[in-house]
């Protein structure tokens, strides 16, 4: 059994069958990569995992607890953190700024928003937010404001204010949407080395199939809502099925 159990999910909007019996598995401390087509399902399914949206039927299961009908920062204390696919930062605050936001939540078990002020007196916030930003090569750029940084470094200091709260699973919604090349090939490089070094289980949709074959370790093929496929990669890459999702050509 996996540390993300998905069993016989179903979601329907109005006459749109989004999801039709959705059953998928991620083991702990794997990469698993959710891919489709456009309309495929593949945000509806990642609404479901973080619990923004309710089946209508099947279960979510996370480390042995449901996460349906669950709010936002109960699905984050039970562990799971997300990476959307546009970063989300706030632009006015700088990075170091943005850091403290989790780092405070993460230790008080809430953010204050007056807590900024009083940073020159929370020597321990202030570490631990410069330690992340070391282990994501974004300490150099710690008094920038986040506006002005690059797509592939406003992503890094997103996945830093996911990492600091020491999550188990990380769910990431094409991290590499917009990216030029040189950032894509950076945050394939960052996700291999928080895996090797945290072991954090991963769950990742993504269009780019380079992103995909470089991190996977099984992959879940979906097409109108439901799963074709789910193999490792070596077996994906040509499967008729696939192929037939992505290029309409016929089954052989």
């Amino acid at each position: 059994m996996g540390i993300l159990e998905v069993s016989g999910v179903n979601k329907r909007f109005g006459g749109l069958q989004a999801l039709g019996d959705v059953n998928l598995s991620v083991e702990e401390k794997s990469v698993h990569a959710i891919i489709g087509p456009n309309g495929a399902g593949k945000s509806t399914l990642l609404n479901c995992l973080v619990g923004k949206l309710i089946p209508d039927s099947g279960s979510v299961m996370f480390d042995g607890q449901s996460v349906l009908g669950r709010k936002p920062h109960e699905i984050n204390q039970m562990g799971i953190s997300r990476v959307f696919q546009t970063p989300e930062i706030f632009g006015d605050l700088t990075v170091l700024e943005n850091m403290l936001i989790p780092v405070f939540a993460k230790r008080d078990g809430a953010f204050r928003m007056h807590a900024i002020e009083s940073v020159p007196h929370e020597k321990d916030v202030i570490a631990r937010a410069e330690e992340m930003l070391a282990e994501v090569k974004m300490l150099e750029k710690s008094g920038m404001t986040a506006s002005s940084l690059s797509r592939g470094d406003k992503r890094r200091l997103e996945m830093a204010m996911c990492l600091v709260q020491e999550p188990k699973l990380l769910l990431l919604d094409e991290p590499t949407a917009g990216m030029a090349r040189a950032d894509t090939e950076n945050t394939i490089q960052l996700l291999k080395d928080i895996r090797t070094e945290r072991g954090i289980t991963m769950a990742i949709i993504e269009h780019d199939m380079n992103v995909v074959f470089s991190l996977a370790d099984r992959i879940t093929v979906l097409a109108q809502g439901t799963p074709l496929v789910e193999d490792i990669p070596d077996n994906i890459k040509g499967h008729p099925k696939v192929r037939e999702a992505y290029l309409g050509e016929a089954q052989v």
